[in-house]
């Protein structure tokens, strides 16, 4: 019977509860041959009463020796103003000395970051406190614009939606594409997004007389066996090129070619895992053209060749039912 993967989230003082939620939310949706895929144990400083940004108190039971039995450690953000907490800081610290998975959300990135973890590492954080990460630690490569990053072990998220995102990643590289795709459906949140997609810190342009590209984005889903282009995306809109460029970036923070190209590889992640078609016809059905130009960007993506992902991914996980 195979082992829950054990996830401990550290819960700073005032937590915030959205952070909190968040694992729990889509790990628990995970299942791995008939079991549970995760185990997700809160932890904090101080076990007991733990007062959250809303203004309420949870009642925590351990204490952050749950470190000790856990694969991933993920440290929540708090909607105070930030300061490490030294004993969270040397949990970490320690968590990573003894090889374990560490994750950030939000202004969790702050714990990693005084742990001395992210020395010349990409990391990210709410850009809100972007600025205030970037006076702190000088030494860590901070990437202010982007959803979440992984940079080795060291995974942070830039806050809010975004901690949902570096969940989904998560779990499509522990149990792959089509687990993390239907755990996303499950949850009724967007599927997994690329990590370099922009935090959204700028306020969108109004809606031109009502028009979104999630039409097209749909349309485009039901088509990715076709070399689509910029033009024929625009057609379908019923706007310019440019238009549809300013809206597409606006809505989905990436331009409508990044995206696309993204959309082809989760359908061939998903087709790998749960096919035994040739290379050829995958590369066709998700757009990607021929089987060379799959490996190209399979290994880019993943650094695991087509044959090697679909080794590594079938059969790998299932799925529990909406709550």
């Amino acid at each position: 019977m195979p082992t829950p993967h054990r996830v401990a989230v550290i819960a700073p003082s005032p937590v915030s509860m959205f952070n909190l939620a968040i694992p729990e939310m889509l790990f628990g949706k995970v299942v791995s041959d008939g079991q549970p895929g995760y185990d997700v144990v809160v932890c904090a400083a101080e076990p007991g009463p733990l007062p959250t940004s809303a203004g309420l108190d949870l009642q925590v039971r351990h204490g952050l020796d749950a470190l000790r039995e856990a694969d991933t450690v993920m440290v929540a953000g708090t909607g105070a103003p930030y300061e490490p907490d030294p004993r969270i800081v040397a949990a970490v610290r320690d968590a990573a000395a003894d090889g374990k998975r560490i994750a950030a959300l939000c202004t969790g990135t702050f714990q990693l970051a005084e742990a001395g973890l992210l020395q010349g590492r990409k990391a990210t954080t709410y850009w809100a406190h972007a600025d205030e990460l970037r006076r702190r630690y000088p030494e860590v490569d901070l990437c202010g614009d982007v959803l979440y990053v992984q940079d080795g072990p060291y995974l942070t998220a830039s806050g809010y939606a975004a901690g949902i995102d570096l969940c989904l990643h998560i779990i499509r590289t522990d149990y792959g594409a089509a687990v993390a795709n239907e755990v996303a459906r499950l949850a009724l949140v967007a599927p997994v997004r690329p990590g370099g997609q922009t935090q959204f810190t700028q306020t969108p342009l109004p809606p031109e007389r009502g028009f979104t590209c999630a039409d097209t984005r749909g349309w485009a889903m039901r088509n990715l066996d076709k070399p689509l282009t910029l033009t024929d995306l625009a057609r379908h809109a019923g706007v310019s090129i440019r238009t549809l460029t300013r809206r597409f970036h606006a809505e989905s923070g990436v331009s409508p070619l990044q995206w696309l190209l993204h959309q082809r590889i989760e359908r061939a992640k998903e087709l790998l895992e749960t096919t035994t078609l040739p290379m050829d016809q995958i590369a066709h059905t998700s757009g990607l053209g021929t089987a060379d130009s799959l490996r190209g960007h399979m290994v880019r993506r993943t650094g695991l060749t087509p044959t090697a992902y679909r080794a590594q991914f079938t059969h790998r996980g299932a799925l529990r039912g909406a709550a």
